[in-house]
């Protein structure tokens, strides 16, 4: 039936199902067609389309950056001892650091595999009625002798996977601090450098809350993308190795995550740079107040109209996050879905074992959390841009003359 309705998606699902060694005839129940159409035409096609996009777009803004970049100004000077860029200030003074977070990411991937296989051994050639004694290297096992070596692999496997991410954790808090500190340092010294009357009252701000989260994201720069990505790479892989089909129907909801989410992030984005210019005033205001001759009833409006301002934008980022959110673990939950129904009928057609549809559920179940990890990465990419533009905003703003070498601060 729907073979009659879109022919060219019929045809074209069927030749990719063969090419994946899965075929299924026109005696398949008629809601597995369009499931077919979807994982192995539409949402493949639209993934193609999203990532060309983003990758337009990408070069597109590497173009205009280079368009204007004037060529006798390409190196410029640093303000504060602080290079213009976000990426390059890191990598100054976290590049060896960074590589040894890289090397221990990516030991984490070998661990994650093996407790993503076990579980599915266990299932097919122990817990199976049938299953009898098994050889393994010469060696003949029995039945319980089997269930009790590939149970200690696998608690060796997640002991190993645990053991490795505090390791990194702990690593990456040293380069957060480490960087924390240096950045913290050289705004100290910029300020200290300028006439009294030039000290803005903000620094408090600048150096808590404005440099924090750039710490946070420099220890997540390399190790963060190389773990959650390779996370995602390792389960993906070992859902095509139980079946393709399967593999496949991971992917769907991808593109409309790729689509969304940014288009999300930008408006989250362009309400981070009023929220800190609103704090700026706020504690401009408030610092003002210090004086008795402007604390009176005109600095209590203007502090409180400050303070309304900040609540309006506080309220829109959160307004805008949460619905980033609900539509992400939405379109989240919809792929077990197709698990339960395409996968359920494959394995009533003894395509694939049931403990391959166990394990790949299960590996789904930490699929979507490297995912979250990913886009939560881009937003704090964004997030740590703007801030830091911020910060090199607040160093060349209102520049006082530079004091004598024998003067004091």
């Amino acid at each position: 039936m729907t073979g009659s309705w879109f022919p060219e998606f019929h045809t074209l699902a069927h030749s990719v199902a063969g090419w994946l060694g899965t075929d299924y005839d026109s005696g398949a129940p008629d809601w597995v067609h369009p499931l077919m159409h979807l994982i192995l035409v539409l949402a493949p096609s639209l993934l193609m389309m999203s990532l060309l996009a983003l990758v337009i777009r990408g070069l597109r803004r590497l173009h205009q950056h280079h368009e204007k970049r004037d060529p006798r100004h390409r190196r410029r000077p640093r303000i504060g001892g602080l290079d213009r860029n976000l990426l390059t200030q890191i990598l100054r003074g976290t590049r060896r650091r960074q590589v040894g977070l890289l090397l221990l990411s990516l030991s984490l991937m070998p661990p994650l595999y093996l407790s993503l296989e076990m579980p599915k051994q266990i299932v097919n050639n122990v817990l199976e009625p049938s299953a009898g004694p098994g050889e393994i290297y010469g060696f003949t096992l029995s039945q319980t002798q089997m269930l009790g070596l590939f149970s200690a692999i696998y608690l060796a496997a997640i002991s190993l996977n645990g053991l490795g991410k505090y390791t990194l954790n702990r690593c990456k808090s040293q380069v957060a601090e480490h960087l924390l500190r240096r950045l913290r340092l050289l705004i100290y010294r910029h300020w200290r450098h300028r006439l009294p009357h030039h000290r803005q009252s903000e620094i408090v701000q600048v150096l808590s809350a404005e440099v924090e989260p750039i710490g946070g994201f420099a220890a997540d720069l390399i190790a963060l993308p190389v773990t959650q990505g390779g996370t995602l790479l390792t389960i993906l892989l070992f859902m095509f190795l139980q079946d393709p089909i399967l593999g496949a129907a991971a992917l769907t909801v991808l593109p409309l995550q790729l689509v969304l989410l940014p288009y999300l992030q930008r408006i989250v984005n362009r309400l981070s740079r009023e929220r800190i210019r609103a704090m700026r005033v706020l504690t401009r205001g408030l610092t003002g107040q210090l004086s008795p001759e402007q604390n009176g009833l005109d600095g209590i409006r203007k502090t409180a109209a400050s303070l309304r301002e900040l609540e309006q934008i506080r309220y829109r980022i959160h307004r805008v996050k949460f619905l980033a959110k609900a539509l992400n673990n939405f379109l989240t939950a919809l792929t077990p879905f197709l698990f339960y129904s395409l996968g359920g009928y494959f394995v009533i057609e003894e395509r694939i074992t049931l403990g391959a549809l166990i394990a790949v559920l299960a590996a789904h179940k930490d699929f979507s959390a490297p995912l979250k990890e990913l886009f939560r990465y881009y937003q704090q990419l964004e997030d740590s841009r703007i801030r830091y533009r911020a910060v090199l905003g607040f160093l060349i703003e209102r520049p006082g003359p530079q004091r004598p070498k024998d003067g004091t601060a």
